[in-house]
């Protein structure tokens, strides 16, 4: 695995709260969708069975692997640990050459809620894999609880003439992601009713046709801001799986998730990550 360096993170990733641009860097290819759910399959092998073996087919020669915000040597991570997967849902972005995974383990020994974006080149092959890996001590963390409330959820593909565009989805994230340091930013969220937040295991909803995904919104806009912003959006599913630096809590490795219907925010899922210790505001 080659060496990370902050240079081709930037490369990789949009650090930036306005609606999606790609950089200069960057051009967009046309990717294919077979090739990129091959990969994602493949990743979810190896975290089930604790080794690279199923991966190394769709790897670049230069790939990197970072995980709650730091480089690391896949033989250190969560990656390297054969894990029961209870749950797997991949949303893919076919404009970026990316997915998003989530995955629930409930095994009472080794409990984990993950979220991983993985990016590709231009030939298909993986250029990074980058993992939230939420266990004991992550925020309100309780992978049994966050497995049922996640199985109680309908994450379906949207007709197409219903999708939300791109900008829209990423706007509707970043809003979202900005309320802490921007008031400007908490007014332009798309509040939908109903609307769920799973943050780490606590749930808003109650199934009832009034959730509100408002509950605990900061009334405070001058906190920290949520920086090194990594976006994955699936028009199809009408989801933004934005990754980031959640600076007011501890400098957390932060993963946030969006469903959008409608133009309004449905589903949020998030997990939060701080260093190995207890979360805490």
């Amino acid at each position: 695995m080659a060496s990370f360096s902050l240079r081709k993170w930037l490369l990789i990733s949009t650090f930036t709260a306005t609606p999606l641009a790609l950089p200069a860097s960057i051009t967009a290819v046309e990717c294919n969708r077979t090739a990129l759910s091959e990969a994602a399959d493949a990743y979810t092998s190896s975290q089930a069975s604790g080794s690279l073996s199923p991966l190394q087919a769709h790897l670049s020669p230069t790939w990197s692997y970072i995980e709650n915000n730091k480089e690391m040597s896949t033989s250190t991570s969560v990656l390297s640990k054969p894990l029961k997967i209870d749950h797997r849902r991949t949303n893919t972005d076919i404009t970026l050459c990316a997915t998003y995974t989530e995955l629930i383990i409930t095994d009472s020994a080794n409990p984990y809620v993950i979220g991983t974006q993985i990016r590709h080149g231009p030939d298909q092959k993986i250029t990074s894999i980058d993992t939230i890996a939420s266990t004991t001590n992550s925020w309100l963390f309780d992978a049994k609880k966050t497995l049922q409330h996640v199985l109680a959820e309908k994450w379906e593909p949207i007709p197409e003439a219903k999708r939300d565009s791109r900008v829209t989805i990423q706007a509707a994230g970043d809003a979202y992601m900005s309320m802490w340091d921007n008031a400007t930013a908490a007014d332009a969220v798309p509040w939908g009713t109903p609307c769920t937040r799973l943050e780490g295991s606590a749930y808003t909803g109650t199934g009832s046709p009034n959730d509100s995904c408002k509950a605990g919104i900061p009334s405070n806009h001058n906190q920290a801001p949520n920086t090194h912003r990594r976006y994955v959006i699936d028009e199809s599913m009408g989801s933004v799986s934005i990754f980031c630096v959640w600076e007011h809590m501890m400098m957390a490795a932060d993963s946030h998730e969006f469903r959008l219907e409608g133009g309004k925010l449905r589903y949020v899922h998030t997990m939060t990550v701080c260093g190995g210790q207890v979360c805490k505001l």
